[in-house]
């Protein structure tokens, strides 16, 4: 058993204890080698510079040659350890709602001309207009949300983008296998409520909604400000001739005068970003034509409506001057807590940054130059199986802080402080690996032994 402070849960024992076993059954070829490459990972000290220095820790007893040769040779079954990611207990809001945030980070490799599957990625700038294209590998994520304040998710999926996908169609299909895979686990049942997938700029809401229409989700996500939707269509008077109006009037998210009465008008004090006014309509929907995504759709195009949010807040962080952030949830009738719920999940996808972050500076996700795509698919995985065991031991490590760093209870370490006493927890966990056989030859073969070697 593990003991490390008072009041340890032993479920997160258990569960630590059995993904690790799990995660080693997942590693069908070189898994003793992306094993130990693992727990480098997790018990380096300070960020990953070089991939090369993890070959140095204690916890990592092969040369960097395996460590190569398991990222080039190895192999991963990923669809065994997506299973067994959507099976832990997983993070909800009010009601046991689950709220998955998907976004798009970019594995960057400029210098690599002869890399193949590259995109052009988008990288924002330092200052307005300074948004960049880098060639790279962009990879979709899938996480689970958790409420309050908080820098951690749960990674349930992540798939590379290539150069012939239609990001919609793979986010669709993304979405929609990590939600079977949810409802397998017995994390969904029918009675409850709808799962909320929250999305950022850039998406086309729509086109998402109706790809996911017969599964229980609620779509909701950012909006650019200069959209314009439509309104329902008025009752058709008696006696009216001709065909009936599919649309209503426009709403310019820009232009106060199309803006009739709200259905929902909230005013919520936050601590982080002041007072949060929210103004919602009911069924306005865009108007779709057979244009660009809805080119090949046969038949009649649907008219998808939902509930539009105004978000206006005090500040935001890192803006002075915070713009109203517009919001289109999948659903319609949404109530004053519903609105408020929407909101305050997009507010919670931000975390979904620090995660990004944490991957990128801290695991060292982008360190490798890596050339091949399929090498960079095993070793995001496994950056997801070491963050993984981050979060199933935040109830376990102790706070080994710095001195200049404030006490923090148990429970509430950031992933960075739960790495750092990772070391100590490992030696009281699985460790399935097995230990290196030698590679150098014996007595018998080593040249000018005089040994007779026997066939």
């Amino acid at each position: 058993m593990i003991s490390v402070h008072d009041g340890a849960p032993v479920g997160a024992v258990a569960q630590l204890d059995g993904f690790r076993q799990g995660f080693y059954r997942c590693l069908a070829a070189r898994a003793d080698a992306l094993f130990e490459l693992t727990d480098a990972l997790l018990c380096a000290d300070g960020p990953v510079r070089s991939l090369v220095d993890l070959t140095l820790t204690a916890e990592h007893r092969r040369g960097h040659g395996a460590l190569y040769d398991g990222l080039n040779a190895g192999s991963i079954e990923v669809a065994r350890l997506r299973t067994a990611v959507a099976a832990l207990v997983l993070p909800r809001f009010d009601g046991g709602r689950l709220v998955l945030a998907v976004d798009v980070s970019p594995w960057l490799r400029p210098d690599a001309a002869t890399a193949p599957d590259r995109l052009f990625c988008h990288v924002y700038g330092r200052g307005r207009s300074q948004d960049q294209f880098i060639p790279g590998w962009p990879y979709s994520f899938v996480a689970v949300l958790e409420p309050g304040r908080t820098s951690w998710t749960q990674i349930l999926d992540a798939v590379r983008l290539g150069p012939d996908d239609d990001e919609a169609q793979v986010t669709a299909t993304q979405v929609r296998q990590v939600v079977q895979r949810l409802i397998a686990a017995g994390q969904w049942h029918d009675g409850d409520a709808d799962v909320l997938v929250v999305f950022d700029a850039g998406y086309d809401l729509a086109r998402l909604a109706y790809l996911l229409a017969d599964l229980p989700v609620e779509v909701v996500g950012r909006i650019r400000a200069d959209r314009v939707l439509r309104l329902p269509a008025p009752p058709r008077p008696a006696g009216t001739i001709g065909r009936p109006l599919k649309h209503g009037g426009e709403f310019h998210l820009g232009d106060l005068a199309t803006w009739p009465d709200p259905h929902v008008h909230t005013t919520t004090e936050t601590t982080r970003y002041g007072t949060a006014i929210a103004l919602a309509w009911d069924r306005l929907h865009p108007r779709l034509t057979h244009r660009a995504a809805w080119l090949d759709h046969t038949g009649e195009l649907p008219i998808l409506e939902g509930t539009l949010i105004c978000l206006t807040v005090d500040h935001l962080p890192g803006d002075r001057d915070p713009k109203p952030v517009w919001l289109w949830s999948s659903h319609t009738g949404a109530s004053v807590s519903h609105v408020d719920r929407l909101w305050q999940a997009f507010l919670r996808r931000f975390d979904l940054e620090h995660t990004f972050r944490f991957f990128k500076q801290t695991l060292g996700w982008t360190t490798p130059r890596l050339r091949d795509p399929a090498a960079a698919d095993r070793w995001t995985w496994l950056v997801i199986a070491a963050y993984t065991q981050l979060r199933l031991s935040r109830d376990l490590a102790a706070d080994l802080r710095r001195p200049w760093e404030r006490p923090a209870p148990p429970g509430r370490l950031t992933p960075a402080r739960v790495r750092r006493g990772f070391r100590n927890l490992r030696p009281k966990t699985a460790r399935p690996a097995r230990a290196p056989k030698p590679t150098t030859p014996g007595p018998v073969n080593r040249p000018g032994s005089g040994g007779v070697l026997r066939l």
